[in-house]
């Protein structure tokens, strides 16, 4: 019996598909942050750059707004397997060592010049530690600076208190507590509910977080005091990248850099068009007050050496290498 040209064309057609599938991975990538956040887009992005790069063998899949894993689970997620590459903001992981908050004593970095040379000098303990979890650092992107969003107008500590402040980390929360507020831990999407519901009534944040959160429906005022730059971080499991093919891993790496790159230049562009957002939106972006401003800076201090106290040798060595 003599097969057809057709059939042995079907034939060869569906081998050549079974070995592109056989050759294609596809990963899960769970993250904090909405659609519309500058992180995400560049995530985004990121993942696209793998795709062509790796010719389509390594494909993402990005879950964005805590819709697959909620954010204080996912760099779990990742050391156990549950997803091979993630994005987290890094300080959330304070809880579980102090080192991670590296990022977040208030006045330590303020600008984007002083947090880049504080992530180089944070970078290596960062990556040390993540390696003995069986974590791999690909990139990371510092957020716009921090400031409070609220609905009255702040000149002291004095007016800080009794306000229920949104956190989003333990750090965070030992700030609202120095001011004299009430820390709320609440998730980025929770924020518009929390404020609709009267969980809170001020928020920390961003001027991009505040704009996330459309922060214009619930404050008045804004305060760039900026506090802290966090950083959010790429992470990949180890395991699962070592299963990929060495081009396939050449192209992530590649990937990652620039997209590291592109998210610190949008991450400037992204507070100064969120600052005219607000504005527009008929909030108020103001500096602290002198008195206000030399209040805060004592509670940074404070901050950094309760931090210095808690990270030990890894914190005495992040800030020797800053210059601090």
């Amino acid at each position: 019996m003599t097969l057809s040209g057709t059939t042995i064309a079907v034939g060869v057609a569906l081998s050549i598909l079974a070995g592109a599938s056989q050759a294609q991975t596809k990963w899960d990538m769970p993250t904090p942050y909405p659609d519309s956040n500058f992180h995400t887009k560049n995530v985004r992005q990121f993942v696209d750059d793998i795709a062509k790069a790796s010719g389509g063998k390594l494909q993402l899949a990005v879950h964005s707004g805590n819709s697959l894993i909620k954010h204080p689970e996912i760099k779990r997620a990742v050391q156990t397997g549950q997803v091979p590459i993630a994005e987290v903001l890094i300080s959330i992981l304070s809880n579980e060592a102090a080192v991670f908050a590296f990022d977040s004593n208030p006045f330590l970095a303020n600008s984007y010049e002083k947090q880049r040379k504080l992530w180089a000098a944070a970078k290596p303990v960062i990556e040390k530690r993540l390696d003995g979890q069986g974590i791999a650092l690909l990139y990371s992107v510092a957020w716009p600076p921090t400031g409070f969003h609220t609905r009255k107008e702040l000149n002291t500590l004095a007016d800080f208190k009794g306000l229920r402040m949104r956190s989003y980390s333990a750090v965070t929360s030992r700030l609202a507590e120095l001011t004299g507020s009430i820390p709320v831990l609440i998730a980025a999407p929770e924020v518009p509910q929390a404020f609709r519901t009267g969980m809170i009534d001020a928020q920390m944040n961003s001027s991009a977080g505040g704009v996330d959160t459309q922060t214009w429906d619930s404050t008045t005022h804004m305060y760039d005091v900026r506090a802290i730059m966090p950083h959010n971080v790429v992470m990949v499991s180890k395991a699962a990248f070592a299963k990929l093919d060495p081009a396939v891993q050449k192209a992530v790496r590649e990937a990652a850099a620039v997209a590291e790159t592109r998210g610190i230049a949008a991450s400037e562009s992204e507070s100064t068009k969120s600052i005219q957002m607000l504005t527009s939106k008929g909030v108020k972006v103001l500096e602290a007050p002198p008195k206000l401003a030399a209040e805060l800076q004592e509670v940074g201090k404070k901050m950094t050496a309760e931090w210095v106290a808690k990270a030990g040798a890894e914190g005495e060595a992040i800030l020797k290498a800053y210059g601090n």
